[in-house]
């Protein structure tokens, strides 16, 4: 193939050409074979220059960017200049990435493309590896920002969540999160084999408070290359798990213990494994530390939560208690009481022996209410299931035959309320019962339920002694008990009372607009 000659009025301006530190090449349209290249062109491509010129330009095009070079060619046109990358191949088989500054013009009475190369192979790496990071430090802030939501949405602590979460962003062979019980680390979850996680719990013994201060670490992560050289990291590790958890050590090469500490107390730790050697780094520290740190927070929440529970039976087995020994026990045993003395009376008192039987039946009656009401209390469906004026008859009837006075009850029929308001007002009822047989002295107490449109009020009221309502409201528990449940329920609570002029007790509620309304 003819190779392209210089003539007199171009030698001039080669040295210019071979100066260029782009690379130049001039591409002949029609053909397809390179016409021209300067020196920064052939090496760019391992090519002498001999065996560069001749040769069809597409065969130093990657077949991935061919069809875009073949674009760019065929959008070129006399006086524009246009731009492009490509991937290019050189002679070894390497590739790099060049961009492309062209434009047509006239070279040899033929109509040729001269283009202006720059390898920008290490920008483009560049831009891919900062693409890649970013996108690495996305995926690690979206996961940590769902494992804040998923810890702090729940009450129950979930261990192997932590851990499974935990692998989300970085990757570990063994894994295990230990909660500090009394002077030992107990495992909660553990993950990796799964003959590893059916042997848990691993229970390791802290001989003394140097261990804690050492696991503690400032609150610091702890990275150790190569659990097995000589380093005092590493040797503290070995000695530490040897007592019963010498197996989170087999196989694996690097570790890393993360504290979990709240308010500079160790409660617990996460400790993670590779294969190996050097594996985890600064930045997988830090990213422990912050998922260590939400789930510390959520061991002690949990911890908080179960003691509530448990605070909460007590007190539920406390009340019924006092219901049993303040109401039941007490009508019983009057009721007792009086059946002794009746066989006295039967033939010396009748109109005496009469009212004593009246009384009997009143206490009877009393004790058989509060019962019932107790024991649907113990099974909350009774609460739910149950028509809301059958409810407060109930508990007219209980409070009748507790202090003996008139309880007058009047409810609309057919009253419909969610669980929660029903329950709500069932409770608010209860207490205001329970406020007036302690308080109150009255002779009379009324208990209203009706329902005004779409509105349902509940109102009690008795004549008793009454109270300053701007002295006693403030403070007193159980009426502070009262408004904070009816608001939990979306009701209105009013009070109302004067001294010597009795209590009037309201909790209104209204059903809330459909949102297409509001």
């Amino acid at each position: 193939m003819q190779k392209s000659q210089r003539t007199p009025k171009e030698a001039p301006y080669r040295s210019v050409f071979d100066a260029v530190i782009d690379g130049l090449i001039v591409y002949d349209l029609e053909t397809g074979l390179v016409v021209e290249a300067n020196h920064a062109a052939c090496l760019l491509h391992g090519l002498a220059r001999e065996e560069f010129i001749g040769f069809p330009l597409i065969e130093f095009i990657h077949p991935e960017s061919q069809p875009a070079f073949k674009e760019y060619v065929r959008a070129s046109h006399p006086g524009g200049v246009i731009d492009t990358r490509i991937l290019h191949v050189c002679k070894d088989g390497s590739t790099f990435y060049a961009e492309w500054r062209g434009v047509v013009f006239i070279y040899q009475s033929r109509s040729c493309f001269l283009g202006i190369m720059r390898d920008v192979s290490n920008r483009i790496r560049s831009e891919e590896n900062l693409h890649r990071r970013i996108e690495a430090r996305t995926h690690e802030q979206d996961t940590l920002l769902a494992i804040s939501h998923t810890l702090a949405s729940t009450l129950e602590l979930q261990p192997g969540l932590i851990l499974d979460q935990l692998r989300e962003i970085i990757e570990y062979s063994y894994g295990g999160l230990f909660a500090l019980e009394d002077s030992m680390l107990v495992t909660l979850a553990m993950r990796g084999t799964p003959e590893l996680e059916q042997s848990s719990p691993f229970r390791i013994h802290l001989q003394g408070p140097e261990i804690l201060a050492t696991l503690f670490n400032g609150h610091r992560p702890i990275r150790i290359t190569d659990v097995r050289s000589d380093t005092p990291q590493a040797q503290f590790l070995r000695s530490f798990l040897e007592d019963g958890a010498a197996v989170l050590l087999e196989g694996m090469r690097s570790w890393m213990w993360v504290p979990l500490a709240v308010k500079n107390r160790i409660i617990g730790g996460v400790g993670v494994a590779h294969e190996k050697t050097d594996f985890f780094t600064p930045h997988h520290a830090d990213l422990a530390l912050s998922v260590a740190n939400q789930a510390a927070i959520t061991m002690v929440n949990a911890g908080l939560y179960e003691q509530a529970q448990t605070l909460a039976v007590m007190e539920e087995r406390q009340r019924l208690a006092r219901n049993l020994h303040d109401a039941i026990n007490q009508s019983l045993f009057s009721a007792g009481l009086i059946a002794e003395v009746l066989p006295r009376l039967w033939h010396q008192e009748p109109d005496l022996t009469r009212q004593s039987l009246e009384d009997l039946r009143r206490l009877t009656r009393s004790a058989q209410a509060e019962m019932r009401a107790l024991l649907g209390e113990l099974r909350p469906s009774t609460l739910i299931d149950s028509d809301m004026g059958d409810l407060l008859h109930l508990l007219g009837n209980a409070l009748s035959g507790r202090i003996d006075i008139p309880v007058n009850v009047t409810a609309s029929r057919d009253v419909i309320l969610p669980a929660e308001v029903q329950v709500a007002l069932y409770r608010v009822c209860q207490e205001a019962l329970n406020n007036i047989a302690k308080h109150a002295k009255a002779s009379q107490v009324e208990i209203i339920l009706k329902q005004e449109g779409p509105a349902i009020e509940l109102c009690i009221r008795d004549n008793g002694q009454g109270f300053d309502t701007e002295k006693e409201l403030s403070g007193h528990y159980g009426l502070e008990m009262m408004r904070e449940r009816s608001e939990a329920a979306g009701a209105l609570l009013s009070i109302t009372s004067q001294i010597n002029h009795g209590t009037e007790l309201v909790i209104r509620w209204t059903p809330p607009l459909p949102k297409e309304v509001l």
